[in-house]
């Protein structure tokens, strides 16, 4: 992976993290992706280690869990 990749599901804390990470981050090092508008990620976001949203996944694979927004299971509703 080359780039980090933001996932979030809409919320405003969400919002607000993205608007932050983009601020700190160069925005084409970063992919962001909205579970709420694209459920077809999910599996993808769980496979990386993503428990709850925000979450940042790093380059080589960490995953930063930012201020709490959603657990997966509500982002899956």
């Amino acid at each position: 992976m080359s780039k980090s990749i933001f996932y979030h599901a809409g919320c405003p804390v969400c919002i607000s993290a993205e608007q932050d990470i983009l601020s700190l981050i160069n925005p084409s090092n970063v992919e962001v992706i909205h579970l709420g508008k694209d459920k077809t990620k999910i599996a993808a976001a769980e496979a990386a280690g993503v428990k709850s949203v925000p979450a940042l996944v790093t380059p080589n694979g960490n995953v930063l869990h930012l201020n709490f927004g959603a657990s997966m299971a509500d982002v899956k509703g």
